[in-house]
């Protein structure tokens, strides 16, 4: 049988109608279709929709800032090595082109769930693992604008049933050391002392130590498993010295990551004791699992980034499904109703607090075009007369 190769790349921009200064990245999508043959595969990319359409169909600059349209378009995908070669030709041939990592994250996630469903089995079947183990999920939510707020939020995820809970962003950091602790204090507070509490910091220090580490006594009070993303992610040094300063906490990181390598960098001179991966920024499914398996070499846990739809949720599982050992996974309680109308296919904690992955081939989700078509932004990008990007139609 000869091998289908990829004829057809749909980017759509999806959105909100009203967008928030919130940090709350569900609120618009790029989601991505990829069709080879009679078979389609969805993805998505953790990116801001226009420049990354752009990526994909911008016209050539030089030989190494082509639009990553131009190595994907035609090639053979048969198996998992074909993935490999096209992210290959992608970094390549698009080296200067700095939105290509997310531009190729969405379709490299599309390949992988068209393979699998070409094929007849689930995505982390294709990376070689022998079964999926269920994760532990933690409700990943925004810190409340008070204390009080926040301590409701951590009350209802532990009636909800969740083991464990992430607060993040909002007012924290950003004010007085005080302030900061009296928001820890209210989420242990709301989700009692035998659940994991993490904290995420959003890199609002930069990567100014001292300012992070007057907040390290509150979180060691209140028992934080870890204070994720105090710096930017390339600063290595400021993780190091920080990490050196923690007793209890440890710290996470990665998110930013665009190449497998700054996650590396991370885990080896950074100091963190948890890395987080955002398939929708790395470069797809391959390259995170890629750094799954480094982790687990240099002791590190593993755990996906996402706070958008089930499909990304999904990408984020398959590269460490088969890692008994790396439990926690990020699971976002207050995404918004486009990320939720994503899928037709529910993924949700079951009574213990644990995600299963979807069994059925790909990704395991069915998406809704009919469900998302009333949050499809209408886009066009011209040169000099010629069309270069039209939004296409999501039904067809």
């Amino acid at each position: 049988m000869t091998p289908p190769v990829v004829e057809a790349i749909d980017f759509f921009y999806l959105s909100m109608p009203r967008i928030e200064d919130i940090g709350d990245g569900s609120q618009d999508m790029l989601l991505v279709r990829v069709r080879a043959g009679d078979h389609t595969g969805w993805g998505e990319c953790e990116a801001a929709p226009l420049p990354t359409i752009a990526g994909l169909v911008c016209p050539m600059s030089h030989s190494a800032c082509k639009p990553v349209a131009a190595s994907v378009l035609g090639q053979r995908l048969a198996d998992p090595a074909d993935i490999a070669r096209i992210s290959r030709d992608v970094r390549a041939n698009s080296l200067d082109l700095l939105q290509a990592a997310h531009v190729l994250s969405g379709i490299e996630i599309a390949l992988w769930d068209l393979l699998g469903r070409r094929l007849e089995v689930p995505v982390h079947t294709l990376l070689g693992y022998p079964r999926a183990y269920p994760k532990t999920a933690y409700a990943s939510a925004l810190f409340g604008d008070t204390p009080a707020q926040t301590e409701a939020k951590a009350a209802k995820v532990r009636a909800d049933g969740f083991r464990a809970a992430k607060f993040g962003w909002g007012p924290y950091g950003r004010g007085e050391v005080a302030a900061d602790a009296e928001q820890v204090r209210a989420a242990r507070a709301g989700l009692g002392p035998d659940r994991h509490l993490l904290v995420d910091a959003g890199t609002v220090w930069g990567e100014d130590v001292e300012a992070a580490a007057a907040r390290l006594p509150a979180l060691e009070e209140c028992d934080v498993t870890w204070l994720e993303e105090p710096f930017e992610t390339g600063a290595l040094r400021a993780y190091a010295e920080l990490a050196r300063r923690c007793r209890g906490v440890r710290l996470a990181g990665g998110e930013g990551a665009h190449h497998p390598h700054l996650a590396q960098h991370l885990i080896d001179y950074g100091g963190i004791g948890f890395v987080q991966i955002d398939t929708g920024r790395i470069g797809g499914i391959g390259p995170a699992r890629e750094v799954a398996a480094y982790a687990v070499e240099a002791g590190v846990t593993f755990v996906n980034h996402t706070f958008t739809s089930p499909l990304a949720l999904s990408a984020s599982l398959q590269p460490y499904a088969g890692l008994p050992d790396h439990l926690l996974c990020e699971f976002p309680v207050e995404a918004s109703p486009l990320a939720r109308a994503a899928t037709t296919t529910p993924m949700v904690p079951d009574a213990e607090g644990q995600l299963h992955l979807p069994d059925g081939p790909g990704l395991g989700l069915e998406v809704s075009p009919d469900d998302l078509r009333p949050y499809l932004r209408d886009v066009e990008i011209t040169v000099d007369g010629t069309t270069l990007y039209r939004t296409p139609d999501l039904t067809a």
